[in-house]
């Protein structure tokens, strides 16, 4: 480091907000601070050292600075100048990755493997049953007489007694945001989306939120009819303003608070009005403009029909209750993201770079699978014990998922050593939202 000269006589700043003062007495300056030579050089250690010069004790406030020098790379091409942070193998390898992706693959092996062997084992001793030839009349009655899951035929397609409308919207929402995710990281491992670009991934999740909106309100029409529900204005407009209305109203909360505190990260006051018109003036039309076709369409045909008189329905093992459900409903799912997760939740709250979408494709493909294939697991473990209130439990079961998720950020904010409550605000209010959209998807 080297002290800088400056002069009694020099001039205080436009807004006169500075006085003139001198930083400090230098009888023997060294080449680069030195006013009386035309050609500066850059202060070095020998510089600095030379006979000649001594340490000088300064008189009023230093002025530290130093020099950077930027040397081009001729060799590296312009199309190629992302490649080191799109790689990423110098700083996490593609090993990590890999074996995460296996790690989650052995999941999905495992679950397949047992859906299999139900199915094959029950479809195999039916079709035993239904073959074999029996010698008398009540000894044929008791072979065909139905037991486990087919004694609820008549009640599986009965709509759920509590808020089927709720549920109607939570579906059509969670496929808007699905398709939302899956197209985003789609456009990402193919490079529509280029890292050189900042801002271009929020803008094109938020656009695509935005277009899904006719998918939102057709999914909710289509479940909703099929509910037999009347109020579908009630349904669509809950759609349409729902989630989006939450997710704004906690993010302007957060927002007045990033303001508070003079983050550059607050959203200035256009974007905000920019965002009510997409909501307002793209995103609630197409959600409407979709719920009029879902309508139109004809009621799901199911395979059986609903009886009018509920079956009762047995007590049930505490291993079948809906809290086991979803400890062990979510945490699957989990296991096979949660590598990924970490790569992410680093690279929005650590400025740390993430560009390796495939991979993030595939884990995402997994992830679905997986949440799948336990859901079908735990809805035939439950017909079979005659509960045919299936619906509610098989979207909570697979969006139990989000609970790991939301348990995982905080575990993970222990790394961050922040120690403010506007910290503590934004990040649990920022990951809350997150939780909840991926418990919707």
């Amino acid at each position: 480091h080297a002290f800088e000269e400056v002069d009694d006589d020099d001039k205080a700043s436009p807004d006169d907000s500075s006085k003139p003062f001198k930083v400090a007495d230098i009888t023997n300056p060294i080449y680069s601070c030195d006013p009386k030579r035309q050609k500066k050089n850059h202060t070095t250690w020998d510089i600095a050292t030379a006979p000649g010069h001594t340490l000088q004790p300064a008189s009023g406030k230093v002025l530290f600075t130093y020099d950077v020098i930027w040397i081009e790379n001729k060799e590296l091409h312009w199309a190629s100048r992302w490649d080191i942070y799109l790689s990423m193998d110098s700083a996490i390898p593609a090993k990590v990755h890999w074996l995460s992706i296996l790690n989650s693959l052995m999941i999905v092996a495992v679950l397949s493997g047992m859906i299999a062997c139900i199915l094959l084992r029950n479809l195999r001793r039916d079709l035993a049953r239904y073959n074999r030839l029996s010698q008398d009349e009540e000894s044929r009655s008791e072979d065909l007489e139905e037991f486990g899951w087919k004694l609820v035929h008549a009640d599986v397609f009965r709509p759920p007694s509590t808020h089927p409308m709720l549920l109607a919207v939570f579906c059509g929402t969670g496929v808007q945001l699905l398709c939302m995710a899956f197209f985003s990281i789609i456009f990402s491992s193919i490079g529509f989306l280029s890292p050189a670009n900042r801002g271009a991934l929020v803008m094109a999740q938020l656009l695509l939120f935005v277009l899904m909106g006719s998918v939102a309100g057709y999914t909710t029409a289509r479940i909703y009819k099929a509910f037999k529900g009347k109020s579908w204005q009630h349904a669509t407009a809950l759609t349409a303003f729902f989630y989006p209305g939450l997710f704004f109203f906690v993010f302007i909360i957060l927002n007045i608070v990033a303001r508070i505190q003079e983050s550059s990260d607050a959203v200035p006051f256009g974007t905000l009005v920019v965002l009510l018109v997409l909501w307002f003036g793209i995103s609630t039309p197409l959600v409407f403009f979709g719920a009029y076709f879902g309508y139109r369409q004809e009621t799901f045909d199911f395979p059986t029909k609903v009886s009018s008189i509920p079956r009762q329905i047995p007590d049930q093992p505490w291993y079948m209750g809906l809290p086991f459900t979803l400890f062990v409903g979510g945490i699957l799912p989990f296991g096979a993201c949660f590598v990924e997760l970490y790569f992410i939740l680093a690279s929005v709250w650590m400025d740390q770079y993430y560009y390796v979408f495939g991979f993030l494709l595939l884990v995402f493909l997994i992830l679905i699978l997986t949440a799948t294939e336990i859901n079908v697991l735990f809805n035939y473990f439950q017909l079979c014990g005659e509960n045919y209130h299936w619906w509610w439990r098989s979207f909570a079961t697979a969006g139990s998922t989000a609970f790991y998720v939301f348990l995982y950020s905080i575990i993970y904010f222990q790394s961050l050593q922040a120690n403010t409550l506007p910290t503590y605000m934004l990040y649990f209010g920022y990951m809350s939202l997150v939780s909840l959209g991926i418990f919707l998807m």
